[in-house]
């Protein structure tokens, strides 16, 4: 009973009693002779006190009135009592409760949390939902009325579904809230009705307010907050998230939406509007203790159409395929990288880790696989780097000529040399352009491994979960921007990384700064990589060994004299070849720079 029902009950009480004071009539005399009567019967039967009490309203009938003040025809839907009840299918388990016919608590079958419990993605504790209508009392909660449930299956789309029905009732009027449940999904369908209410709600839309503290599922915490965040999906088309990175940000969206998620780095919770929701206010923040990953709160409005409503949650993991098959933008819960990366992830290694699960169980041979399959297709391109390589190594002593000749005239140099390469038929970037071609793969992992599920709680070797790092030591201490762990993978990653650097200055003759920073990127590589998931780690060190065995391959079978061969006789082919317009252009901007360097 809240202070307003208390406060009702005494003043009803009060009035009660003063009419009993004041107002209450008074027996009427008796005649003298039933006066003696009555004194004899009671002379000759046990003596009693005659007792005058007031006549007292029902404690029920109290909280009707109460109630009916208060809620009008919604009253007869706040009694009840509260129970749970269960929808599941092969997926996950749904609990709800009859007051409100809310969901309460959500339960993931198939995933564990990294101390190995049961999966719960929302429940009483850490989550709130609720859904408010404006009514001619006022705005009132769903959250206050009772419902009575009934379960069934029923055929949905060509599919059995379970189905719970809840219903508020009060005389013709009624509340209906009901769930559909099919075997082999993550969405859970929802349809609201009110019927013979329409004189009682003041307008034709429903509010939800949703507040969530996300629990923690995986075991480094730092990497969990940093991948989760609100989303949204315009009904325009276009997606929009909140911060990774700010500690607490609040954002008003005033155009319709069509679905907002709160995503976590491998699951999902989301509300999917069966049309639009009108408006929307999101908020998150990170909190200071480690209860929680962050707090969401969502503020949604949903029109009513002919007094009924219609949406859709999505409660699992953050799959790729499965994602894009819920609705138009879902997909985007998954971060695939920027837009220049995120096509390889897309369209090639999702596919292509999705065919390999189906022949192999074992994720650190599937990346072993994929590592060399896209090598094999790469591998034109790892060729003509070699040799555009090559020919810079059997060119060096004429580009060494030139420097004792011009060294200290940089502008004069860069002619020649550009004039060197134009009569001997080399291009400087030939070996650098097949590997730039590479790096969109190369970058395409840093996003795809962090955020595989695939790789959760799957393990490889001496590593027990491939989509976190492999902790062989712990430190008693925090070394800064590395940690307090040594991750295995890491270290063998920048041990090859090294070597390939190593191996690949050979081929080249590399001098200079350059040299030294081949070997300090791994070096740096290091201390980024050392918290990121094994798998990423892995990953980079089976390319760079397979890398380095093509380029000792393409070695034995490339001979630098033959190249050198093929060089003078493309000197003396084009020894009276006319410059190409490219060439001419930038020997004209090289001479017009230093034109204009003498002149200042």
């Amino acid at each position: 009973m809240d202070r307003n029902q208390a406060t009702g009950l005494i003043l009803f009480a009060a009035v009660l009693m003063v009419y009993s004071i004041f107002f209450a009539t008074t027996p009427e005399p008796v005649e003298e002779e039933v006066a003696q009567t009555s004194t004899l019967q009671v002379q000759e039967e046990d003596v009693m006190e005659p007792v005058s009490a007031p006549v007292l309203v029902e404690p029920d009938s109290i909280q009707d009135i109460i109630a009916q003040r208060q809620f009008g025809v919604f009253a007869p839907m706040t009694k009840g009592t509260t129970e749970t009840v269960i929808l599941e299918n092969d997926k996950m388990i749904v609990s709800f409760s009859t007051q409100g016919a809310e969901i309460v608590q959500v339960e993931l079958k198939e995933f564990k949390t990294w101390e190995q419990k049961p999966l719960v993605l929302l429940d009483e504790s850490s989550s709130d939902l609720d859904y408010m209508i404006q009514t001619d009392k006022g705005t009132l909660s769903l959250n206050q009325f009772f419902f009575t449930p009934t379960l069934s299956t029923m055929d949905v789309e060509g599919e059995t579904a379970n189905v719970l029905t809840f219903t508020a009732q009060s005389g013709n009027a009624r509340i209906t809230r009901t769930y559909s449940l099919k075997d082999g999904n993550y969405t859970l369908d929802k349809y609201i009705e009110f019927v013979g209410l329409n004189n009682n709600l003041k307008d034709n839309q429903i509010q939800i307010l949703w507040d969530d503290r996300l629990q923690r599922q995986e075991r480094d915490i730092e990497e969990s907050r940093r991948k989760t965040n609100i989303n949204f999906f315009t009904a325009s088309g276009s997606h929009d998230d909140l911060s990774l990175t700010k500690t607490s940000v609040e954002e008003e969206v005033t155009e319709p939406i069509k679905w907002m998620s709160f995503s976590q780095r491998f699951f999902t919770s989301a509300i999917i509007a069966g049309n639009t929701f009108n408006t929307a206010n999101f908020r998150q923040e990170i909190p200071n203790d480690t209860l929680s990953i962050k707090n969401m709160r969502a503020n949604l409005v949903m029109p009513l159409e002919n007094g009924r409503a219609e949406l859709q949650y999505y409660f699992g993991p953050n799959n790729y395929n499965i994602l894009k098959r819920i609705t138009p933008g879902f997909e985007n819960n998954v971060d695939m990288g920027y837009f220049f990366v995120s096509w390889v992830n897309k369209y090639i290694i999702v596919n292509l880790f999705q065919f390999l699960e189906k022949y192999f169980n074992n994720y650190g041979i599937i990346i072993i696989l994929i590592v060399l399959i896209i090598k094999l297709a790469l591998f034109p391109l790892t060729y003509k780097s070699y040799i555009g390589m090559a020919k810079m190594r059997v060119i060096k002593p004429e580009i060494d000529e030139l420097k004792e000749k011009f060294g200290e005239d940089p502008a004069k140099m860069q002619q020649e040399q550009m004039k060197l390469f134009g009569q001997l038929g080399v291009s400087p970037i030939s070996g650098c352009l097949p590997m730039l071609f590479q790096m969109p793969f190369l970058f395409a992992m840093f996003f795809f491994f962090p955020n595989s599920i695939e790789l959760r709680q799957e393990s490889f070797l001496w590593a027990n979960d491939l989509s976190t790092y492999d902790a062989i030591i712990w430190l008693p201490f925090t070394i800064p921007f590395y940690g307090a762990h040594v991750s295995l993978f890491t270290i063998l990653m920048t041990i090859s990384q090294i070597a390939y650097t190593h191996f690949n200055n050979q081929l080249t003759a590399q001098a200079g700064p350059m040299k030294n920073l081949g070997y300090i990127m791994p070096v740096i590589f290091m201390f980024v990589l050392n918290s990121f998931p094994a798998a990423l780690s892995f990953y980079y060190f089976v390319s760079n060994m397979v890398t380095f065995g093509q380029q000792a391959l393409i070695k034995m079978f490339v001979d630098d004299a033959k190249i050198r061969e093929k060089i003078e006789a493309y000197r003396k082919k084009n020894v009276n070849k006319k410059k190409s317009k490219f060439q001419q252009k930038l020997e004209d901007a090289m001479k017009a720079a230093e034109a204009n360097k003498k002149r200042k």
